[in-house]
């Protein structure tokens, strides 16, 4: 009796390319999580058009983003440029967070009144927020959801900056708690996740319009 030959391991080269969303207009400086009409600021839709242009000659043939509003607008550049439609979905959005509305710059607003340190009692879940494992496990799916839909080519994934930098943690093997002055996840930045078939086998980060302060109010 003959033995089956293997499957022919699948070597599609795949790009889900992760976009943090650009910078908002956000004068009064509050965190603004989820709320609604938080648009990109001028400077903004300046760093959309860069990305846009930077990857007008990649094979893109997929581009998702965040339900907000801040997302589907840097989302808009890239999608035109290759003639598509901006799919949406709802687990690139930005993390659930008990601050939201409020300002907590260090020293400043919420963080100074002590009937809100009870949120902060747990930086590792965390306390104040949806836990850094609920965010990782949704936005692999989204991962997952867009190489499957560019399969041999490469998608666009217009997310935020914690379930962008999250979802890298995650992918690399370290843990998911972290110093949020450490992220490497700028404006407009890329965090590009690399597959041979189903196999992630690189991450690649770049910015292409340019660096900036993960912890600048109003980013």
């Amino acid at each position: 009796m003959s033995q089956l030959s293997p499957a022919p391991e699948d070597k599609t080269r795949t790009v889900v390319h992760f976009l943090r969303h650009g910078e908002v207009h956000n004068p009064t400086g509050i965190l603004y999580g989820r709320l609604p009409n938080f648009r990109l600021s001028l400077n903004g839709q300046s760093q959309a058009r860069i990305v846009g242009s930077a990857l007008a000659d990649h094979d893109v043939t997929h581009v998702v983003a965040s339900p907000l509003q801040r997302a589907q607008e840097t989302a808009q550049p890239i999608a035109a440029a290759h003639g598509l439609q901006i799919a949406t979905d709802d687990n690139l959005i930005e993390a659930d967070n008990a601050f939201e509305g409020l300002r907590v710059a260090v020293g400043d607003g919420a963080l100074r009144r002590p009937r809100h340190w009870a949120k902060l009692r747990d930086p590792f879940t965390p306390s104040w927020g949806e836990p850094y494992l609920q965010i990782a496990h949704r936005m692999l799916a989204a991962a997952n959801t867009a190489r499957d839909a560019a399969r041999g080519h490469e998608a666009v994934c217009v997310s935020h900056q914690l379930p962008v930098w999250t979802l890298r943690r995650f992918m690399q093997g370290n843990r998911l708690w972290h110093d949020p002055r450490n992220r490497q996840c700028g404006l407009a930045s890329l965090t590009s996740l690399i597959y041979e078939g189903d196999l992630l086998v690189d991450i690649v980060y770049s910015e292409p319009a340019g660096a900036s302060d993960p912890m600048v109010t109003g980013a």
